[in-house]
């Protein structure tokens, strides 16, 4: 990216890649530098202090562990999330836009009921009859039924690039539908796949919060939304220990909120009805 790109001049991107940053080097580095959460047993409920930042919890465990190996996790979750349910989205929308006829019809029909059905309500109910319950398998589930909106996307901009004069040539020289699509549609789009992931992504670590919340989710694992699980069980918001649920709680809404800064970035930037003129 060249330094005088328009991104870089986006207080907006800036700040959101920022902040993402800043929240996988903590999830990278602290998660490999700290001790594992359950070798960290001490007095239950200590207040933060410079032997504990964070504290301990219920059981004694260091709360600052727990954070580290829960913030990358909730990352890691994020991202395979989003990479499914993008690709996903991509495949179907772009071949959906291209093909049109039949196979148009049909695509966008699956892609309109799947709309119409309530995603964390359909997640809730896979995840309440799955006997495997692991991060990677998670992270599929919420991808695979997170991928309408952006087939829908991919969809109206595959829609308006194949009627594009520079689409003519490849055709004319007898390319496959598949190689005018990966070499021709997609590198024009990048952009905008990249935005639908970054949202795809904020709503990965959304969903796996909430169904972890509510005890679909993975129970070997150390996530944030299962440390407001423990924060719920245990009451700490009766009771005041605060740094219990707190710190998820902010490591959650900067996460979905860099992200939404980023795609609002590059819709600015990238989307000619929504330059500033």
């Amino acid at each position: 990216m060249r330094l005088n790109h328009p991104l870089l001049r986006s207080s907006k991107f800036l700040v959101g890649i920022g902040i993402l940053l800043f929240f996988v080097i903590l999830a990278v580095v602290l998660s490999s530098l700290s001790s594992h959460p359950k070798a960290m047993i001490d007095q239950p409920w200590l207040p933060p202090s410079n032997q504990r930042l964070m504290g301990t919890d219920l059981f004694g465990r260091d709360v600052f562990s727990l954070f580290a190996v829960g913030t990358s996790m909730s990352i890691r979750i994020g991202i395979l999330a989003g990479i499914v349910a993008t690709l996903l989205g991509v495949i179907i929308g772009a071949v959906a836009g291209y093909r049109g006829g039949l196979t148009d019809e049909t695509l966008m029909s699956i892609t309109n009921i799947m709309l119409v059905i309530p995603t964390l309500a359909l997640l809730i109910v896979i995840a309440a009859f799955l006997k495997i319950r692991n991060d990677l398998f998670l992270a599929f589930v919420i991808g695979a039924t997170s991928w309408p909106w952006t087939a829908r996307s991919i969809r109206s901009q595959t829609l308006s690039l194949r009627s594009r004069e520079f689409i003519d040539l490849p055709r004319i020289s007898g390319l496959s539908e598949l190689e005018i699509i990966v070499e021709d549609i997609l590198p024009n789009m990048l952009s905008y796949v990249f935005m639908c992931f970054a949202l795809q992504m904020a709503n990965g670590i959304l969903s796996e919060t909430g169904l972890s919340m509510i005890g679909l989710g993975p129970t070997d694992i150390v996530s944030l939304g299962m440390m407001l699980r423990w924060a719920l069980l245990w009451e700490t918001v009766r009771l005041g220990y605060w740094w219990v649920f707190v710190p998820p709680t902010i490591a959650i809404t900067l996460l979905t909120t860099s992200l939404l800064l980023v795609n609002t970035a590059m819709d600015e930037v990238f989307n000619p009805r929504m330059r500033r003129i």
